[in-house]
């Protein structure tokens, strides 16, 4: 084969490639070109797709005259609370359905399997008079317990999958020096299981860092919105305020960024290993 014929294919996979990346990518180029243009170019007609006289006023006025900084902080705590109430939830469940044997256990499986197939807005008229009877309706406590609510089942069934590619030689040789099972999960287990448990605080990081509708539905004041609520606020019934809500959606991507450059090498290997064990 000559070397022009090899070279053909690296160029239509390097196209294939730029073409996914600039459509992936796309909107976020975007948003932050129309973030940093000044306001009489952002409704210039033609079009005008670069800035011409870039600025950051924008992100000044966003942080300064806006309660973005406010939304933008409950939805870190809401996020951060979410991952550690769902794992402390999640991790002995999960090690109990793969190590012990037990009547129902597929049935649980296949429970926490089909809830995800449910539309979250059927949960919303269940969940509103609960929060409301536990007057936890416009608190980020009442968001915590429904995210976690919400996305337990599904972190108790990745979990388990983890635990399935551990041999259970190992805790069983923890038992036999005189651990726990407890303490064969905190002081044995748990090291081994570091990137099942990176690949479940990320799926629950970014729920709870980007869910709309359990927070619109149950906050009303800005002491508990977050920032899917508070990007929407610069959304107008007659004017859309783009300056404002560009800036705030690079702003907010910014945490999802350096979380996934901090868990970026035990992402990858959990997700390989739940790949290998599929």
């Amino acid at each position: 084969m000559s070397r022009r014929r090899r070279f053909r294919p690296r160029v239509w996979l390097w196209a294939m490639v730029g073409g996914w990346l600039g459509f992936a990518l796309g909107p976020y180029v975007w948003m932050l070109f129309t973030s940093i243009k000044p306001t009489r170019e952002l409704y210039r007609f033609p079009v005008q797709y670069f800035p011409h006289h870039p600025t950051l006023r924008a992100y000044g006025l966003l942080l300064r005259t806006t309660p973005f900084p406010e939304f933008m902080a409950h939805s870190l705590v809401v996020a951060a609370s979410t991952v550690l109430a769902t794992l402390l939830l999640a991790l002995p469940a999960a090690f109990s359905l793969s190590r012990h044997r037990f009547r129902g256990k597929k049935a649980i499986l296949s429970i926490l399997v089909s809830v995800q197939f449910f539309p979250s807005v059927l949960l919303v008229l269940s969940l509103f008079p609960i929060l409301r009877a536990l007057d936890l309706l416009n608190t980020l406590v009442g968001l915590v317990v429904v995210y976690t609510a919400f996305v337990t089942p599904f972190s108790v069934w990745l979990l388990k999958g983890f635990f399935d590619g551990i041999p259970t030689e190992v805790d069983e040789a923890a038992l036999v020096d005189g651990c726990s099972e407890v303490r064969a999960l905190r002081h044995v287990l748990m090291p081994i299981l570091v990137p099942g448990v990176v690949a479940a605080a990320t799926y629950i990081f970014i729920f709870s860092w980007n869910e709309f509708l359990f927070a619109l539905t149950f906050t009303s004041s800005n002491q508990a919105r977050t920032l899917p609520i508070g990007l929407d606020s610069f959304i107008g019934n007659f004017l859309i305020r783009w300056n404002l809500l560009t800036a705030g959606g690079v702003i907010s991507a910014v945490p999802i960024f350096l979380f996934f450059l901090l868990v970026q090498r035990r992402l990858i290997s959990g997700l390989a290993a739940g790949a290998v064990k599929g």
